[in-house]
């Protein structure tokens, strides 16, 4: 099973060229996640929807997106053809990385016609006749993205996905192009970590580590949204404080020669579709300059990191994982672990 992802600007073609694939590539099948947002409509309250200017900034949108094709997959096998603008690094990582976890590999294709040949086709494009204000709300949408899609090709997009130069090319020989590399394997499975979805309860392990100025360090996963310490789930049989000094070394190229000792012990309760579980804070020490200049980011676990002091952290951290960061700060300098229940302290 494998998802083939079309991604480029909004007026590319991407949607008419996934029909003509799904024609040459056996055992494929087309799932527009426009048909997610168009759902959405229908299931969360108008003011939450208002609250969002793009279904794809709905994190129940990149959800279902990433559920949806696994679903089908498991129901039908095959290859998944997925034509979707997706702009963003963070949620191509989430959506990319979901997929990941349910052993899913995505083949990341990107039409790139020439940006004058790309404004030609919008002008063209057609509007529903039963659309109110369909020309400003179809093609106006599709010009303003233009800059975001300038932006993100400049950043991260061409390194990121196998480009097809849509400029000459009808929508049939533009399939053709990408059904030919997809098959002669010059398409690879996008480099993304694979971490299964839990199960059950989980034990996991941070190690926060410090520079010079006393800042620590957060990194930002590829494979979830939010930042975060470095660290992961404790694996079966394996001593908690060794797990984070592994997950170290296998994220950030850090080896740390002592044990780290444990800040704070808190119990996350479950929040559907999470299960919840024990997270283990340590602390890995002060990092002088020439060994933070080691750290070997950005890669396929982590998209970027940065020293913060803990008020920048508030700015990053989610609530819960926050609270526990300035519990194992005050644990460190007191020199005693503190026990937390979703971030409180408890006894």
């Amino acid at each position: 099973m494998t998802v083939v992802w079309i991604n480029g600007a909004f007026g590319a073609g991407k949607t008419t060229t996934a029909r003509e694939l799904i024609e040459l590539i056996p055992n494929s099948t087309l799932f527009d996640p426009e048909v997610i947002g168009g759902a959405l409509a229908h299931l969360l309250p108008p003011k939450r929807l208002a609250e969002a200017g793009d279904f794809q900034d709905l994190p129940i949108w990149r959800r279902l997106v990433i559920d949806t094709a696994a679903a089908m997959l498991a129901e039908l096998g095959g290859t998944l053809v997925v034509p979707m603008t997706l702009l963003r690094q963070e949620y191509r990582d989430e959506i990319f990385g979901g997929l990941a976890a349910r052993r899913i590999p995505v083949r990341h294709i990107l039409l790139a016609p020439a940006e004058t040949i790309l404004r030609e086709r919008i002008a063209c494009r057609e509007v529903p006749p039963d659309l109110p204000d369909g020309e400003l709300r179809v093609r106006q949408w599709a010009y303003d993205h233009i800059e975001p899609y300038r932006a993100a090709l400049a950043s991260w997009l061409t390194a990121d996905a196998h480009p097809v130069d849509t400029s000459s090319l009808t929508p049939y020989e533009a399939a053709s192009r990408i059904a030919e590399a997809v098959s002669a394997g010059t398409v690879p499975a996008c480099d993304i970590v694979q971490t299964p979805e839990p199960t059950s309860e989980t034990l996991a392990a941070g190690v926060l580590l410090f520079d010079e100025q006393d800042r620590v360090l957060l990194v930002d996963p590829t494979y979830k949204p939010g930042w975060e310490f470095p660290g992961g789930v404790v694996e079966s049989g394996e001593a908690p404080a060794r797990a984070g000094m592994r997950e170290v070394a296998e994220e950030t190229g850090i080896v740390l020669d002592d044990v780290p000792a444990l800040l704070v012990v808190d119990w996350e309760s479950p929040a559907p579709p999470g299960f919840g579980g024990l997270r283990l804070l340590f602390d890995g020490g002060r990092l002088d300059s020439a060994a933070a200049g080691r750290l070997l980011l950005p890669g396929p676990e982590l998209r970027d990191w940065r020293f913060v002091t803990e008020e920048e952290a508030a700015d990053l951290l989610p609530p819960v994982r926050y609270a526990r960061l300035r519990w194992a700060l005050r644990a460190r300098e007191r020199g005693a672990a503190h026990y937390l229940e979703a971030g409180t302290p408890v006894g």
